[in-house]
């Protein structure tokens, strides 16, 4: 009876080891192992989290990513301190490696540092520059008149699609 438990309880741990081994498997292929040196350019993820507001606006407008950010100095093995602009006193200049993505240098790529305005709890605003597109969506039983709208600090590829009525309401300059 010893003998059979003593066999059973090894079967349970090569079963355990099996499934531990398969778990840190499928872990090991999204992990990322990067590291930063003093001086190399890195972008900040701009909201860690999701359906929270950080640097911009949460939702389809937010940029996914700010920066380029110089790398001071390594705090441990996995938190990095970054030279902040001015306009960014507020925010904590100390990040860890899962926010950021390293800028690769392209000398072609010109960066231009975006003035930012911060408002006291870290969000800035984002106005509409121009109407690209018009278009109606057809339904079955309605339609619901569309407006493409370039916004600011954003490329034409951002551009998104609004409810012309709602556009119209918060603004009336773009439709003079």
């Amino acid at each position: 009876m010893t003998q059979k438990m003593i066999e059973d309880i090894k079967l349970i741990r090569e079963r355990m080891k099996q499934a531990h081994d398969r778990q840190k498997s499928y872990a090991n292929l999204k992990r990322n192992e990067v590291e930063f040196q003093a001086g190399d350019k890195v972008f900040v993820k701009n909201a860690p989290h999701k359906h929270v507001m950080s640097f911009g606006r949460k939702g389809k407008l937010a940029l996914r990513y700010i920066g380029a950010f110089e790398v001071l100095e390594n705090i441990g093995k996995v938190a990095y301190r970054l030279a902040l602009p001015l306009s960014m006193e507020q925010v904590h200049n100390v990040f860890h490696v899962s926010l950021l993505c390293k800028y690769i240098y392209d000398p072609s790529h010109v960066l231009q540092a975006e003035e930012v305005n911060l408002k006291e709890k870290l969000i800035y605003e984002v106005r509409p520059v121009q109407i690209l597109e018009r278009k109606i969506k057809e339904f079955r039983n309605k339609s619901i008149p569309l407006v493409k709208v370039l916004w600011r600090n954003h490329k034409v590829e951002e551009a998104t699609w609004e409810v012309k009525q709602d556009m119209r309401d918060r603004y009336l300059e773009l439709f003079a």
